[in-house]
């Protein structure tokens, strides 16, 4: 797989962000959207070959890699998802697309569904990797997730606690002590792009940022809308790591039945970064999905 060779990487503003963005290929539009602790690279291994059937646009979500990192305010909104998904939809119509498919892993998967929700003409259809809605893991947070995914309430701490733990050695907390060492097994290009930037101290509040958002301001979105009835309209591909958290804590699929109307899913081989530990099962997976309809 080609990675991003053809791609042309920019800096283009949408509001008061500045995005770093990758954008190549020809066909319908793509937009994808990485996850923590990483860049748009986490979709390296598939990006050559989705090229060949969609015009495939992949930022750096606000606050990572080399997009804007804005000043952190006491309510999180300036991190939230639905900050988020508002950078992503301008970008896409100042690139000139009002519709258009996504595909999110981690973060960026949360970052999809919202924008789902927020702006629902704008999304034809939604792929989420290994995630649940944030406003469901918080609620069902167990002993299991506390010693697991204990990284959720540490980052979610007041500023600067967990910037200060973490500024000391960022290599060692994102690469050696989450996610069993797994990111450690990129290749050398990619590896050294996440070890970049979060030697930034600015990423590492951003990032932080980002978590206690998921605690506030995200969850009592995601609350708000189940009590109301929001629902997603487009349909919804759930894609997870058949031996990770996600696949064995939950029912993935009956869990997004609650928020979605057409939901269709499998577990993959791998682990949680499915676009770089299983590119091939991943990139058949958004092939059939959304060449679909």
């Amino acid at each position: 797989m080609a990675g991003f060779d053809g791609y042309e990487l920019e800096q283009i503003t949408v509001g008061d962000q500045t995005l770093r963005v990758r954008r190549g290929g020809s066909g319908p539009p793509l937009l994808l959207l990485h996850g923590y602790p990483e860049t748009h690279l986490c979709w390296s291994a598939v990006a050559g070959e989705l090229a060949r059937d969609f015009t495939v646009v992949a930022p750096d979500l606000r606050g990572y890699g080399g997009s804007s990192k804005p000043e952190p305010d006491p309510e999180h909104h300036a991190y939230s998802k639905r900050a988020m998904a508002s950078d992503v939809l301008g970008l896409m119509a100042k690139l000139g697309y009002d519709r258009f498919d996504v595909a999110g892993h981690d973060r960026g998967g949360r970052v999809g569904y919202r924008l789902a929700l927020d702006h629902p003409s704008a999304v034809r259809r939604l792929t989420v990797l290994d995630v649940v809605p944030t406003g469901e893991v918080w609620a069902r947070a167990d002993d299991r997730f506390a010693l697991v995914y204990w990284h959720w309430a540490m980052l979610a701490q007041p500023y600067p606690v967990p910037e200060i733990l973490i500024v000391h050695d960022p290599d060692w907390f994102f690469f050696d002590v989450q996610f069993g060492g797994s990111l450690r097994r990129r290749d050398e290009h990619t590896l050294a792009e996440y070890s970049h930037f979060v030697h930034d101290p600015d990423v590492v509040r951003a990032i932080c940022e980002d978590y206690r958002a998921g605690a506030t301001t995200d969850r009592a979105a995601d609350d708000e809308d189940q009590a109301n009835g929001r629902r997603i309209g487009c349909p919804v591909q759930v894609l997870w790591s058949a031996g990770g958290p996600v696949g064995t804590w939950y029912d993935p699929l009956d869990v997004w039945r609650g928020w979605a109307d057409d939901v269709v899913g499998e577990g993959l081989a791998g682990g949680h970064f499915l676009p770089e530990e299983n590119p091939v099962g991943t990139l058949a997976a958004l092939r059939r999905f959304h060449t679909a309809g």
